[in-house]
């Protein structure tokens, strides 16, 4: 049996123990211990002594010796941290293209889907709906919800209201709990002419939609539904509120657009304001989105003299575009949407292609965490198609130049257009849009893609092509007029690691049949933390050796002149 040190032999440690057996054990142990602690302490009075010293120097040096000290090394992290190499973000797809409607997989179904809106349940984020109008064989609209995060979807019909004839143009919100909303409007007579707005929610069974309670009046167009992410009960309208239409015609400028609150929601519905200023005679396509302190934001089209579009004196024909320009402005309202004020973000824009005015592209909308507001649409820069984009920083008002988004070689002849904006959570900003670079011969078949903006939108990394085949921008509502339309807009939500879109796909269809589908594709997001802007870069670098100069400066104006009165005293 091995013994313990300082205990009897042939006894076990602790055992038989005499007074005196205890008192030298208690010894011993106190030495050891003093001597384990012995390095410790050393190491403690060494520290204190090198805390005194350096005290005592930093006590001894001029102020403006060590002011200069501290510049010159905060200078030098700043020029550091500046040059740091960032890995590049990888943005890829994952799996294939998933249809939405179930139509989508039978060559009978020719309906015209397109224009989906695209909503996620924040209480749950497995929960999507996707609503969409179809243009062919009639006007028409669907809803379709997702339980499984979008690799399947369920129909929800949506109930016409009694008296009227069909619905159309519908869109989606989640309520901040978890309720999902739907607008849409209803058409009458031969004309097809909005006739009421509505709004209904999914019941408790998750199965049907309530009975839809009216919240707007006749010739509402281009209704758009936002819900504020904080109060349940809050939901905003947006539309353009039109006097007279004929064919393919908005008869007479100086329609408003307008914006309507419920904070009930969605039972009763305030009378409307009146967004965009009454100087602004014919303006489209209202894109609201809610800021973080619950401003709304309502970012429209103004499409200043262009009669050919706004009046439809095309005939709904295609042709060469509008040859004058267009203006993107924002309404914002602090107040609920009582009162507003506007903002121009961009004078120059060049129209790229003619289209009907009830239903115009939109522009697209996104504000971040900390209020940092981005538009994006597309125009005619440098002889082709591009989306661009705008950016707002918090406590600007002016909104600057815009950035091209698009990847492709400039001037190339080909169309990248209606960009749809998401910002994830952790401030990563996704833009989805139409891309035809894979055909440069004739500039017709599409693809979707997605870029990803890790530096608050100063740069983009590489396309991240989503749709796995090409489909053919000739096949929809209007193709016999020279006029096909694929929609109004796009849908895109992301989240730190991934995002989920969805567009109108043709690759089903063919312009004699007009067969249009709402399909779905996943990216996904690797190496995306968000990383230093070339403005934030240029501010380190050049800040850094700025305060760099400042504190050599007074280093050396403290310094040369002890060091010539040394000089001066050896001499002496």
């Amino acid at each position: 049996m091995r013994l313990r040190r300082g205990g009897r032999r042939g006894a076990p440690s602790g055992v038989g123990r005499t007074d005196g057996d205890e008192a030298a054990a208690s010894e011993a142990s106190s030495a050891a211990s003093d001597e384990r602690r012995l390095p410790a302490r050393r190491a403690v009075v060494g520290a204190q002594r090198l805390w005194a010293s350096a005290r005592r120097l930093l006590t001894g040096l001029p102020l403006p010796l060590l002011a200069g000290l501290g510049l010159l090394l905060i200078g030098s992290g700043g020029v550091l941290i500046s040059t740091v190499d960032e890995e590049q973000p990888a943005v890829e797809r994952v799996g294939g293209n998933q249809p939405v409607n179930e139509g989508a997989v039978d060559e009978t179904d020719l309906s015209a889907n397109n224009s989906p809106s695209l909503a996620r349940n924040p209480g749950d984020s497995r929960v999507l709906a996707v609503a969409n109008r179809i243009d062919a064989p009639d006007f028409s609209c669907m809803l379709h919800v997702s339980r499984n995060a979008g690799r399947s979807w369920d129909l929800v019909k949506i109930p016409v209201p009694a008296g009227e004839e069909k619905c159309f143009a519908p869109d989606v919100a989640f309520g901040a709990d978890g309720t999902l909303h739907v607008a849409f409007v209803t058409l009458e007579g031969n004309g097809n002419t909005p006739s009421a707005g509505w709004v209904s929610t999914l019941n408790d069974d998750g199965e049907t939609l309530s009975e839809p309670r009216k919240a707007l009046g006749p010739l509402s167009f281009q209704v758009r539904l936002t819900a504020h992410p904080s109060n349940p009960d809050r939901l905003y309208l947006t539309w353009l509120d039109v006097s007279d239409v004929a064919l393919y015609s908005i008869v007479l400028p100086g329609n408003p657009i307008k914006a309507a609150r419920s904070d009930d929601g969605g039972r009763t519905w305030s009378a409307g304001s009146r967004v965009s200023n009454s100087r602004r005679q014919r303006v489209l396509a209202p894109q609201p989105a809610i800021g973080p302190e619950g401003e709304l934001y309502v970012l429209y089209l103004d499409v200043k003299d262009d009669r050919l579009d706004y009046e439809g004196l095309h005939d709904g024909g295609g042709g060469k575009p509008y040859d004058g320009s267009w203006e993107l402005v924002l309404g914002r309202s602090e107040d609920g949407g009582e009162t507003w004020s506007e903002s121009v973000v961009e004078d120059r824009i060049v129209p790229p292609e003619r289209f009907i005015s009830f239903i115009p592209p939109f522009p697209s909308l996104a504000v971040d965490d900390d209020g940092r507001l981005y538009a994006a649409f597309d125009g005619l820069s440098g002889g082709d198609r591009d989306v661009l984009l705008w950016t707002l920083d918090p406590g600007d008002s002016d909104w600057g130049d815009p950035v091209r988004v698009n990847d492709t070689p400039a001037d190339d002849e080909t169309s990248q257009y209606l960009p749809k904006l998401s910002i994830a959570p952790d401030g990563r900003l996704d833009v989805l849009y139409y891309d035809r670079r894979a055909d440069r011969a004739n500039d017709t078949l599409t693809e979707t893609s997605l870029q990803a903006s890790f530096d608050r939108g100063e740069s983009f990394a590489p396309r991240a092509r989503l749709s796995e085949r090409s489909f053919d921008s000739r096949v929809g509502f209007g193709s016999e007029r020279g006029l096909p339309d694929l929609g109004s807009r796009l849908g895109l939500l992301s989240n730190d690691s991934r995002a989920l879109a969805v567009w109108t796909d043709t690759r089903a269809g063919r312009p004699a049949s007009g067969k249009q589908d709402i399909s779905s594709g996943v990216v996904a997001v690797s190496g995306n933390d968000v990383r230093l802007g070339s403005g934030l870069r240029g501010t380190l670098r050049f800040g850094g050796l700025a305060l760099g100069l400042i504190g050599l400066a007074l280093v050396g104006s403290t310094v040369m002149p002890r060091v010539r009165l040394g000089r001066f005293a050896r001499r002496r």
